[in-house]
Parts: C-alpha cells; sequence; structure tokens
C-alpha cells in the first residue's frame, strides 16, 4: 500500500507515461504502470512532473517594499542601494517577517520550495537577520531557506561591517556574502574576498558573493574568488553571484577566466531578469544587457543555476516568484533556443540550483525526498514556453497547495467550446 501515486506522468529527462509511487516522506517506486494500492492517486494526464523549483539568489529581506519609502524613479542599482539604505533605518522585525511570509505563500503556489536569500548586514541592529532566522523557523515544514550573510554597503567599507557580519554568523545565518566590487578600492574588494573565504573556512560554511556585478569589465574579483575557494579547500561549496562584468570583458581574458572557474568548482549564479534590467545603464547604442556568459560556462562544465533576485523591492519593480518567468527570460538574453539547450535552462532552476544550495535528498529517483510539481505542461521546453500553471505542489508526500488548470471557454461556432491553455502545439521533445 503507497500513500499516493501519481499516474501517467512526463517526466524532464523525457520518459513519458510514468507513476511515481510515494511512500511516507520518500519516492519509493517510478516505472510505466505501478499496480499497486493508494491512499490517494493524481492524474497527472501526460503533464510534466518536476522536482520543486529551487531559488539560488533571492533578497527576501526587502522583498514586496516597492515604494518605500519611495519609488526607485530611475530604475538603476544605485538609486535603488539608495532608497534600500534610506527604508533600512525603519526596519522593524515585524514587518520584514510579514512580508517575507506573503512572499513565501506565493512561492509555495509556484512549486519554489527552496530558496537561498542574501540577508543585508550592514545596520548593525540586524533586525533583518532576526527577522529571517524567524522567517525559516516558520517555512520549515515546507521551504529550504537558506540565508546568507550579506554586507550590502561593503564588508570594509560599512561602519561595523566586519564586526556585523561575525554578528550575524553567530546568530545562526547559513552562508558567508560579500560584495568586493562595491569596496571603496579594487584592492579592499580583493582583501574582503580573502578574508571573507578564510572566515567561510574556519567555520565550516559555505560562500556566495554579489561579485563583479557591474559593466566594468576590469572588475575581476571572480578571479580572486576562485583562487581562494581553492587556497581553502571550498570546492563545490562557493557560488559566484551575478558576474556581469563578464558580459563585457575581452574574449582573450574570459578564454583563461573560465576555466578557472571550472577547476575551482565554484558554483554560478546569474540573474536573467535583474541583471538585463540594471546592467548597461551608461550604455547608449550598442546597448550591453549584462548577463553573464552563460552557454560558455555551461560548456565548460561550470554548474550554474538561475536565480530571481528580486520581487517588488527598490531594485526591481516586478517579478512574480515563479523561476520559469527567470528561465524564460534566460532562453532569450543567452540566446539559448535549441531543444538541449531549453533542456540545460530548466536544470538551471532545479537540479542545479539544489547541487548549488546543497539540498541533501533533492531529485526524481527511487529514494529521493518526494518534493514535486505537476505543471500543466508536458515537456521542459514547453513548460519554459508557457510558464505554465502548478496544479499541484508536493511536499515530503503531501499535497500543500493545488491549482485548477488553465481553461478557457471559446465562443465561435464551430470551434471547440474549451482551449486548454496547454494545447495547441506540438510538444518540444
Amino acid at each position: 500500500m503507497f500513500d499516493l501515486i501519481i499516474r501517467n506522468a512526463s517526466l524532464p529527462d523525457g520518459r513519458r507515461g510514468q507513476d511515481i509511487a510515494i511512500s511516507g516522506e520518500r519516492i519509493a517506486e517510478i516505472a510505466p504502470r505501478i499496480e499497486a494500492e493508494t491512499r490517494e492517486e493524481i492524474a497527472a494526464g501526460g503533464n510534466l512532473v518536476t522536482p520543486p523549483f529551487v531559488d539560488p539568489h533571492f533578497h527576501m529581506d526587502a522583498t514586496l517594499s516597492l515604494g518605500l519609502p519611495r519609488m526607485n524613479r530611475s530604475g538603476t542599482l544605485l538609486e535603488g542601494i539608495a532608497l534600500w539604505g534610506e527604508l533600512r533605518l525603519t526596519l522593524t522585525v515585524d514587518a520584514l517577517v510579514e512580508r517575507a511570509m506573503r512572499y513565501c505563500d506565493l512561492a509555495v503556489t509556484q512549486g519554489l520550495l527552496a530558496i537561498r536569500t542574501h540577508v543585508d548586514t550592514s545596520d548593525p541592529r540586524l533586525v533583518t537577520v532576526e527577522a529571517m532566522l524567524e522567517v525559516k523557523r516558520q517555512v520549515a515544514p515546507y521551504i529550504d531557506l537558506q540565508l546568507v550573510a550579506f554586507p550590502q554597503d561593503g564588508y570594509f567599507r560599512a561602519k561595523d561591517g566586519v564586526e556585523s557580519l561575525n554578528r550575524a554568523l553567530d546568530m545562526g545565518v547559513d552562508v558567508v556574502g560579500g560584495i568586493p566590487h562595491f569596496e571603496r578600492t579594487m584592492e579592499e574588494g580583493r582583501l574582503s574576498v580573502e578574508a571573507l573565504c578564510r572566515i567561510a573556512a574556519e567555520r565550516g560554511l559555505p560562500v556566495d558573493m554579489h561579485c563583479d556585478e557591474t559593466d566594468d569589465p576590469l572588475s575581476r574579483h571572480v578571479e580572486t574568488l576562485a583562487a581562494e575557494t581553492v587556497r581553502h579547500g571550498l570546492q563545490g561549496r562557493v557560488a559566484g553571484s551575478h558576474l556581469t562584468s563578464m558580459h563585457s570583458m575581452d574574449n582573450y581574458y574570459v578564454s583563461k577566466l573560465i576555466p578557472l572557474i571550472a577547476d575551482s568548482g565554484m558554483n554560478v549564479i546569474p540573474n536573467p531578469l535583474i541583471n538585463i534590467m540594471l546592467q548597461g545603464r551608461h550604455d547608449a547604442y550598442p546597448k550591453r544587457r549584462g548577463m553573464t556568459r552563460v552557454r560558455e560556462l555551461m560548456a565548460a562544465g561550470v554548474n550554474v543555476s538561475f536565480g530571481h533576485d528580486c520581487v517588488m523591492d527598490p531594485w526591481y519593480s516586478m517579478g512574480s516568484g515563479d523561476m520559469l518567468e527567470v528561465g524564460h527570460m534566460a532562453v532569450h538574453v543567452a540566446q539559448m533556443a535549441g531543444v538541449e539547450e531549453k533542456i540545460a535552462i530548466f536544470d538551471a532552476l532545479t537540479v542545479n540550483s539544489a547541487k548549488t544550495m546543497g539540498l541533501e535528498g533533492y531529485g526524481l529517483a527511487k529514494g529521493c525526498f518526494a518534493d514535486l510539481v505537476l505543471l500543466q505542461a508536458q515537456s521542459p521546453a514547453e513548460a519554459l514556453r508557457l510558464k505554465p500553471v502548478r496544479l499541484s505542489v508536493i511536499k515530503r508526500g503531501r499535497v500543500i497547495a493545488r491549482t485548477p488548470a488553465r481553461v478557457s471557454e471559446l465562443l465561435i461556432a464551430g470551434r471547440a467550446r474549451l482551449v486548454d491553455g496547454s494545447v495547441g502545439f506540438a510538444p518540444e521533445t
């Protein structure tokens, strides 16, 4: 007797007509037809079942704060930072928790069940850290939430920046963060990378740095981050987020840099929505779009995962918590429209991001946790195209969110009355 069987599912690896049997919190069996009794059954109808979406780069302490204390009129990164600096002085634990919990509710309905969020440690009150630790406690039954100690104003640049980051880690924050390109000088940026990687090694923690989020091709702190990863034996535990300067670097230097990143075992986290919105703001035409070299990094064997970064905050007035929106944009801006390339993009929203976060028991195989999402689409490529409804979201074998299928009523004589939101095109395989 199984607790749940999902019938006739398509899987991200191309298998179709699969049943997924769940016992307790784990996947017990995957096969074309499982003849067994079950307490509950879900008819997938040939639709795609995937492990949950994972966001390895987000700012939950700022989410849903759009318009506070006022709108970002220029839409630029620097004005957003200035606005956040003003808002930060007024933040309270209760307000931070309330906004974050509303976002987490939205995330669950989107099948987003793991998030790594950067928590600003520049205010020595550390109300952001206190609030996000409380959010982590509340959502623990259904969202894997990792917290990054993020010195938004610079580890050395901010008053009390060093002490505040160490206190945040002492409070229980999971990951060491940094922002070397925002230090006063390139040299201080380099020194911050070295210091923060040393702290991570001493504490046994991962590293995730905002790195070279700029159009300046001479911002090359990722080079130092890769070297320090190897120096401290942090392979597989370090992520370089953004890396937008690589978009503007000359090809000769990149031909050296990408193998260095690959050899170090670093993870790379571009943020397609934010990168193309905020970069290239000083350009006339041609205008750079700012996303790092996704295709080349993937080809070199680097683990690339995509982050949403922001939703309705001082930096980004849009966003929906939908990782497929992130992937949809990545397909376009990275010009990765081939079938295999779309599968790689989908992986960057799921299995690659789970690897970046070090999630245990993640996947779609016997013995993995029964954390699953049923989509109103039949393949990863179709999911990226449609950004479809999440029909069911399952955490540890229990359905925690449902959304009705998108079906429209067509009032045209001689045509079908009901039109399924995912019908009308042959699925890509």
